[in-house]
């Protein structure tokens, strides 16, 4: 067994990981310049760390280990509130969404690393569509086999959290018929989606050396999968959701994962097998196609149910434990009937699409 950093932090710590983008503050387009943000923030004393995202134009904001979501929330505030310090005197603005209403994702400059580069040489056009930003919770895991084991009981939830999420309806200037058109772009990436069944850690470790091996993956985190085993960190790392723009969604999402992975935790370990992952292709795609509107099968019984009802459900499982995490309130946020997606696209009917990036920018800044 490879080394791992599973059972080396308190279980069901968190952290997490928020993808900004950068705008030009008078046209309010992308603006490549997440390298000064970065080394802007070096001397600074922050909760987390920024980083350079594939696109020069994404800054990553990371926050350290945490012990609860609202010491995440705190750290994440904190982190938005220096992005956005350190690019006013730049001519720039941030904005948290799922993409970018209207610069196009092939146009956009690259960060200037090497990793990136050769992402860029092999993947091609595939690479330069990627200018969409998530919302990645990691969750510390006691073990490796846990930690399969989570994955398994989380992962039907998940296309529930990307409906609930869903904070990318425009793309190049246009309205895309999805309300996540971040969930269809991941999915051009080879290793996306849900990962293949495994029933042991071991036979996830023997994927992973295989595909080093051939030399399709430098290590596992090229493994762009909705949820993934993070070893190095110790954590089971769940990457389905939009980047939100509200923190407090942030907030809610990391409060619903911790939760629902500590439930999962404590009910015998679902089986997985290719009824499993159809149905959660089928579910994804509903879910980034129709956001809250969706009509999902539920993940236990063979029967469609509405975004609305199946979040009663899933809050309802995981309320016991999230009343013991002293996060139930977090949860409140997770409201069915309201969708940033949705919200954007009132907004850009009414009055355009500049003004839904001034309402990205007005409604990123930490309150």
């Amino acid at each position: 067994m490879t080394e791992h950093a599973f059972g080396k932090t308190g279980s069901f710590s968190i952290g997490v990981e928020e993808e900004l983008m950068i705008l030009d503050r008078e046209t309010l387009a992308l603006a490549p310049a997440a390298t000064a943000l970065v080394q802007g923030s070096s001397g600074l004393e922050l909760p987390g760390t920024l980083k350079t995202e594939l696109f020069a134009s994404v800054v990553e904001l990371t926050t350290g280990v945490c012990a609860s979501p609202y010491e995440a929330l705190e750290s994440l505030g904190a982190l938005r509130a220096a992005a956005a310090g350190l690019a006013a005197p730049n001519g720039l603005r941030l904005a948290a969404a799922g993409s970018h209403p209207f610069s196009p994702p092939e146009e956009q400059e690259i960060a200037p690393e090497e990793r990136y580069a050769d992402f860029v040489a092999w993947a091609g056009v595939t690479a330069r569509r990627q200018g969409v930003s998530g919302l990645h919770v990691h969750v510390a895991m006691p073990g490796p086999e846990e930690c399969l084991h989570a994955l398994e009981g989380v992962l039907p939830w998940l296309p529930l959290l990307l409906a609930l999420s869903a904070n990318s309806p425009y793309l190049e200037g246009r309205e895309t018929g999805h309300a996540s058109v971040r969930a269809e772009i991941l999915a051009l990436l080879p290793r996306s989606g849900a990962p293949p069944a495994f029933a042991s850690y071991a036979e996830w470790e023997a994927f992973v050396t295989l595909l080093r091996r051939v030399g399709l993956i430098a290590d596992a985190t090229q493994l762009w999968w909705d949820v993934r085993p993070h070893p190095r960190f110790g954590t089971l790392e769940i990457r389905a959701a939009d980047q939100p723009t509200a923190l407090g969604r942030t907030a809610a999402y990391a409060a619903l994962l911790q939760a629902l992975c500590a439930t999962v935790l404590d009910r015998p370990r679902r089986p997985a097998g290719p009824e499993s992952r159809g149905v959660y292709a089928q579910n994804r795609w509903a879910a980034l196609h129709d956001g809250i509107r969706a009509q999902l099968i539920h993940p236990e019984r063979p029967e469609l149910v509405a975004v609305p009802i199946l979040t009663a459900e899933l809050v309802d499982l995981v309320l016991p434990v999230a009343r013991e995490l002293g996060t139930d309130e977090l949860l409140r946020a997770l409201d069915p009937s309201l969708s940033e997606a949705d919200r954007q696209l009132e907004v850009g009917r009414a009055s355009g699409l500049l003004a839904v990036c001034e309402d990205l920018v007005d409604r990123s800044l930490p309150s």
